[in-house]
C-alpha cells in the first residue's frame, strides 16, 4: 500500500516546496523611490474601477492613492506598512494579491492541494477499473439472451 501512496506524497512536496522556494525568491534589491511607489500601486486594487490596479486606473481616486503612496515611500515607510494602512482602510479586498503567509496562504495552497487530490483520485480510479477483469458471457447468459430473442420473434422456446 505504501509503495502505491509514495508517489503521490513525493510529487505532493516537490510542488510545494517549488511553491515555497519561488514565493520566497522575489526581488529584494533596492529599488528607487518611484518604483516602490509603482510595484505598491500595482499590488493595490482601486476602489473605484475594481478591476484595474490603482497603478492602472485613471480615476480621481487611484490619483490620490497613488499620490498617498508616493508621498509615504519619500516618508520612509516600509511597503508592508502602506499595504497595511491600504488594508485598514478598505480590508483585504484592497489586495490585488492575498498575502502568502496565515489565511492567504490558503488561498494560494488550497486550489494547488485540491488539483493533486483531484489527479490522485483520478489515477487511483482508473487504476482501480483496469485492475477488475472483464466479465465474459457464460453459456447460461447465452441461453437467456437466446430465449428472449426467440420470444420477442414469436417463436416457441
Amino acid at each position: 500500500m505504501i509503495r502505491r501512496v509514495l508517489p503521490g506524497v513525493a510529487l505532493a512536496a516537490v510542488v510545494v516546496a517549488a511553491l515555497v522556494i519561488g514565493g520566497g525568491g522575489r526581488d529584494k534589491a533596492q529599488r528607487t523611490p518611484a518604483a516602490r511607489a509603482e510595484a505598491i500601486g500595482e499590488d493595490l486594487r482601486c476602489p473605484v474601477c475594481q478591476g484595474l490596479s490603482v497603478a492602472d486606473s485613471h480615476s480621481p481616486t487611484a490619483e490620490a492613492m497613488r499620490e498617498d503612496i508616493r508621498r509615504r515611500v519619500d516618508a520612509g515607510e516600509s511597503d508592508r506598512a502602506i499595504k497595511a494602512y491600504y488594508v485598514s482602510r478598505y480590508s483585504e479586498w484592497v489586495l490585488l494579491r492575498p498575502e502568502t503567509s496565515g489565511i492567504g496562504g490558503l488561498i494560494w495552497i488550497l486550489p494547488v492541494a485540491a488539483l493533486l487530490l483531484a489527479a490522485g483520485g483520478l489515477a487511483f480510479a482508473f487504476r482501480r477499473w483496469r485492475r477488475q477483469p472483464a466479465m465474459a458471457a457464460t453459456d447460461e447468459d447465452r441461453a437467456l439472451v437466446e430465449a428472449a430473442l426467440a420470444k420477442q420473434r414469436g417463436e416457441p422456446a
